[in-house]
């Protein structure tokens, strides 16, 4: 059976590349927040974005792929890291952001899925690691590694372990929710973190 024609054309010709890709990771990530990782296949997605499937496999390579770029998509503003020289200012707002990302029930049900079924698909774990878990990382560190320039935080503190601590605690309590996770719990680490915790 032929694949559908991409709709949408502008006059005789296809629609441009980059136009369809927007629309497709705008589909899906409208899709996925309305059913959550399992309605994500390219078949669905193709149909709703007016676009060839075999597109879509040409530019991903399993549906988790696709569905976690467009959850990248959907939320990269919301985690963006502020440079106001003020460390503890700036860990703070990130890390309200990065909770009320994981509290609003369409995301943070989301990125639990896309944790989990990474577990299983080496494509969909790859572009976590690519595209998500390494660049934010990076920008944590390269943070406060400034802040160590500024004298902010000690010169022997690892900022990777800072990351794990505060990122890792609140993915904890994401995924295994035992305990509340809230700006309340972000600020006892911030606070824990920076004042430390020996009598």
């Amino acid at each position: 059976m032929d694949e559908p024609k991409e709709s949408g054309r502008r006059g005789r010709g296809r629609r441009p590349a980059a136009e369809v890709r927007e629309t497709v990771l705008e589909t899906a990530g409208a899709m996925l927040f309305e059913t959550g990782l399992t309605g994500i296949t390219f078949e669905k997605v193709a149909a709703r974005a007016g676009a060839s499937k075999m597109t879509l496999y040409k530019w991903w390579p399993s549906p988790g792929a696709l569905a976690f770029e467009a959850y990248y998509t959907a939320v990269e503003d919301t985690l963006a890291f502020a440079d106001t020289g003020d460390i503890e200012r700036d860990l703070t707002a990130q890390l309200h952001s990065f909770v009320g990302l994981l509290t609003t029930p369409a995301t943070g049900h989301v990125i639990a899925q896309l944790a989990g079924a990474s577990q299983t698909d080496p494509a969909l774990a790859d572009a976590l690691a690519q595209h998500y878990t390494h660049p934010r990382r990076r920008l944590a560190v390269d943070r406060l590694t400034r802040a160590q320039r500024a004298g902010q935080i000690r010169a022997e503190v690892d900022p990777q372990v800072v990351v794990d601590q505060l990122w890792g605690a609140c993915y904890h309590r994401l995924l295994l929710p035992d305990e509340p996770l809230d700006t309340a719990f972000a600020d006892a680490l911030i606070d824990n973190l920076l004042r430390g915790i020996r009598g």
